[in-house]
């Protein structure tokens, strides 16, 4: 008797190290996610000009991340971006239509991601301010 209760109290010590270990990663995960949803915009400088850029990034309900891109100067909204990424602090994008990415890293209180856009082979800073909501 005592090696069938020891034999349960075993496997639910180990259910239960299994669930717990779990939870710190949905959470972070989710957390994480969070924190890149919203309108960002920022400014290209580039050869004397700068071009604004604004990002919306939206979460659907399978959890992963979409978002699209707009050029006020250039007329343009709803550039679709192929793959959005967001692992605290690191925030990547990439738009194949317009051959471009971005990497960056959030500031700690979620405002601000400064990081690199690249497109032709050209590499340029451009820091992203989250936008009133």
């Amino acid at each position: 008797m005592h090696k069938r209760t020891a034999l349960s109290f075993g496997f639910l010590a180990v259910l239960v190290t299994m669930i717990a270990s779990t939870l710190p990663l949905g959470a972070a995960t989710g957390a994480s996610a969070s924190a890149a949803i919203g309108d960002w915009e920022g400014k290209i400088d580039a050869r004397g000009s700068s071009l604004r850029v604004i990002v919306h990034i939206s979460q659907a309900a399978d959890g992963k991340l979409t978002g699209s891109l707009d050029s006020p100067d250039q007329d343009t909204t709803g550039i679709a971006i192929d793959v959005v990424s967001y692992q605290d602090p690191d925030l990547h994008f990439t738009i194949g239509s317009i051959g471009s990415s971005f990497d960056g890293k959030m500031i700690h209180d979620n405002s601000e991601v400064s990081g690199e856009w690249k497109q032709s082979g050209v590499s340029l800073p451009l820091v992203f301010r989250r936008r009133g909501k």
